[in-house]
């Protein structure tokens, strides 16, 4: 973990309350997809903890969904803006258990993380195929950027405006071929993916979060076999061992 100063290069919207931020600092604490940062946001309590969509040796890339008073502020944050981050919390996802032909499942804010994972897949000679759940098509995101990095990309929208009508569970139905499952999204959407796929696989889990690196205890769940922290010994959890 690192604690540092990091520069806002970019701030930009990619649907009407999706924002897309490329931070400029100290990237030497991540070590795999799936970790997050938690960010000190002036006038208020708690961090707000985002998860990396991608990073490189200098910069780090996030997107995030205005909801609350955190996440208005940052949308405010404008270049050359400076923020207090922690980063390289978390556990994040372990690509050796892949396989020849991993599955990502991502809804929503969910989807960012998978895009760091399926370019370590690429990378790593896997061939990832990658579903994208949204509510409807003026809501989805980065559809191309994933097709761009070499992933094979279905789409599900609730409304049906665009891919597959349902959800991401919907898009897959009659596939079976994958080796192996990797997902982020909100905990129904992980309850179903879980109960619906003949493999294993990693989940990851949004939780409300107070000092994000395990000290607190405040985001401990229970599992099969002991409590686990969602930011220290998670967000990445196996399927095996979730009560649900």
């Amino acid at each position: 973990m690192n604690q540092s100063i990091y520069k806002v290069l970019s701030n930009t919207p990619l649907t009407d309350n999706i924002y897309k931020m490329i931070l400029e600092g100290d990237t030497s604490s991540i070590s795999k997809s799936g970790q997050f940062i938690n960010i000190k946001i002036e006038g208020l309590f708690l961090r707000r903890p985002i998860s990396i969509c991608d990073y490189d040796d200098s910069t780090i890339t996030i997107i995030y969904k205005v909801v609350g008073k955190g996440t208005k502020i940052l949308r405010q944050m404008t270049k050359s803006d400076q923020l207090d981050i922690l980063v390289g919390l978390g556990n994040g996802y372990d690509t050796s258990k892949a396989g020849d032909k991993p599955l990502l499942l991502g809804g929503g804010v969910g989807i960012p993380p998978l895009f760091r994972l399926t370019k370590d897949l690429i990378s790593e000679g896997k061939s990832p195929l990658v579903v994208l759940g949204f509510k409807n098509k003026e809501e989805s995101f980065y559809i191309d950027e994933f097709k761009n990095i070499g992933a094979k990309v279905l789409v599900a929208t609730e409304d049906g405006s665009l891919g597959t009508k349902g959800f991401v569970i919907d898009a897959i139905k009659g596939n079976s071929e994958y080796t192996y499952f990797y997902t982020c999204g909100p905990e129904a959407m992980l309850k179903a993916i879980s109960e619906n796929t003949h493999t294993e696989g990693q989940l990851s889990f949004e939780e409300r979060m107070g000092c994000g690196f395990g000290a607190c205890m405040g985001c401990s769940c229970e599992t099969k076999y002991e409590s686990k922290r969602i930011c220290k010994e998670g967000p990445v959890l196996e399927k095996e061992e979730i009560i649900w």
